[in-house]
């Protein structure tokens, strides 16, 4: 198991060939390797997601987690800050989901949207703590720390959902205020004009918990988000 930190590739599939969580671990995993292990990454993260991603290091264990993963023994936590106060601390979001591309024309293919098109999808959720910190255009502003509990496992499924009824997590780029704020990342990189808007350099999402048979793997906030939540 290892604790991913945002901002982190985890294939390396990008032009460039910026640093990967897999090129690191074919580093420290050298020795294993060499000996006849296989390295496979079981469950992936969004780049700007920190927290538990399962790595197997041989082909026996890779096929024994690939299964489980099918059967849906896997129960999987995050841990995401949001703008807004939910109306209840426990609630759950029944939504289906698809590529807007498929559906509309999109400057952005691959954002995932709601549709009745989609495939099926439910995600639930418990409020954590609620909050009040400055915000955008240094103006109090409400924000709640959530549990999320994804049900099924589709692509971009806590964010969109999130987005879908009206709590975008902070610092998402693609689900936040503004979808422009992506592309123009895209374009200029980090500016103090995205930070104005988006408030964290990374969505504020991170993998929390991890359980599996008699197996409980877990990773605290990063420091920079337990940050953000403590008004820091």
């Amino acid at each position: 198991m290892v604790d991913k930190p945002a901002h982190l590739i985890v294939h390396p599939t990008n032009p460039g060939h910026p640093p990967t969580l897999w090129d690191g671990l074919r580093e420290l995993l050298v020795y294993e390797l060499a000996i006849g292990g296989q390295l496979s990454i079981i469950t992936r993260l969004d780049r700007e997601t920190s927290g538990l991603v399962l790595v197997a290091k041989h082909r026996e264990a890779a096929r024994e987690f690939g299964l489980a993963m099918e059967r849906g023994e896997f129960e999987k936590t995050y841990r995401a800050i949001v703008w807004g106060w939910p109306e209840t601390d426990d609630f759950a979001i029944d939504a289906p989901l698809i590529r807007r591309g498929e559906i509309e024309p999109s400057r952005i293919w691959v954002k995932q949207v709601a549709h009745q098109q989609g495939k099926a999808c439910r995600t639930e959720f418990r409020v954590e703590q609620r909050f009040e910190r400055v915000g955008r255009e240094g103006k109090e502003e409400r924000f709640s720390l959530l549990e999320c509990h994804p049900q099924t496992g589709r692509m971009h499924q806590i964010r969109a959902h999130l987005h879908h009824a009206g709590f975008p997590i902070v610092g998402d780029k693609l689900y936040g205020p503004d979808e422009a704020c992506y592309l123009e990342f895209i374009e200029t990189g980090w500016t103090p004009e995205l930070a104005a808007r988006l408030l964290l350099d990374r969505q504020a999402l991170h993998a929390s918990r991890l359980v599996w048979r008699e197996h409980d793997w877990q990773c605290a906030l990063p420091a920079e988000l337990a940050a953000f939540a403590e008004g820091r």
